[in-house]
């Protein structure tokens, strides 16, 4: 009954104070008058500029507070658009496009890695073997308004380590993709080739596409390799823990 007797300015800084999830999930429902506050745009504009979410230009996306809010959940915590990026529902959410050798399989990591919580990884043949994900922006809560207006950045990684007794190679392919599926941009690098006998160390594989134009509206996320000893198994390269993200800047 006390909140009938807050101004509104008040109600408004008490919910900035408390967690997004919070000031909808709660304080949303406490009455209208809250109701109207946290529904509003200058509320969620006010939250964003708090926490230093500032878009880089004003769309008409964010013409109301369902914009605000959405702009606000999309870049505070950006969120890995891969499924099963470290291998613990095996292959679900991948296709594979190239099984050479024995094919891939997936197996527990047979070297630290440098996040702890990582402890499996997909595992190539000893010849080429490549699987991908294609990320529909549009369907992740990315709009055209945004990608084209706002230009996000997108960040890609992707972590991959050789046997120490085998040599092996590491490929990866990033394409940027229209609404057609053809490419805007597109990131190829050479392999990279580990020598037999090596330490085994994780590597990670990083970049960002800055800057990329209108028109994006998926990223085809391609990986895998093999071994260079034409051994029978799984002796090539391992791969684990690989994130697209798409961030106002990347840090």
């Amino acid at each position: 009954m006390y909140s009938f007797f807050l101004p509104d300015s008040v109600t408004e800084e008490i919910t900035l104070n408390l967690p997004a999830e919070q000031a909808l999930c709660v304080c949303r429902l406490v009455c209208r008058r809250w109701k109207a506050v946290v529904d509003s745009a200058s509320f969620w504009r006010e939250k964003c500029r708090r926490e230093g979410l500032k878009p880089r230009c004003i769309t008409t996306e964010l013409g109301d507070w369902r914009g605000w809010k959405t702009f606000y959940f999309l870049f505070k915590e950006p969120r890995n658009l891969l499924k099963n990026p470290s291998a613990g529902e095996n292959f679900s959410g991948w296709e594979i496009i190239r099984n050479g050798g024995d094919g891939w399989i997936t197996d527990r990591i047979f070297a630290p890695h440098p996040d702890k919580t990582v402890t499996k990884c997909f595992l190539t043949s000893y010849r080429l073997c490549l699987k991908r994900q294609l990320i529909d922006l549009e369907k992740e809560g990315y709009s055209p308004a945004i990608l084209d207006e706002m230009q996000p950045d997108i960040v890609i990684s992707d972590w991959y380590a050789p046997r120490r007794d085998c040599g092996s190679q590491y490929d990866i392919c990033i394409e940027l993709l229209n609404q057609f599926q053809e490419a805007v941009q597109t990131l190829q690098p050479e392999s990279v080739i580990f020598p037999q006998w090596n330490d085994q160390p994780w590597k990670e594989m990083t970049h960002v596409f800055k800057d990329y134009g209108r028109g994006v509206r998926f990223i085809r996320f391609t990986h895998g390799g093999r071994d260079t000893q034409f051994w029978a198994g799984y002796y090539g390269i391992r791969v684990t823990s690989s994130s697209v993200k798409v961030c106002l800047t990347a840090e």
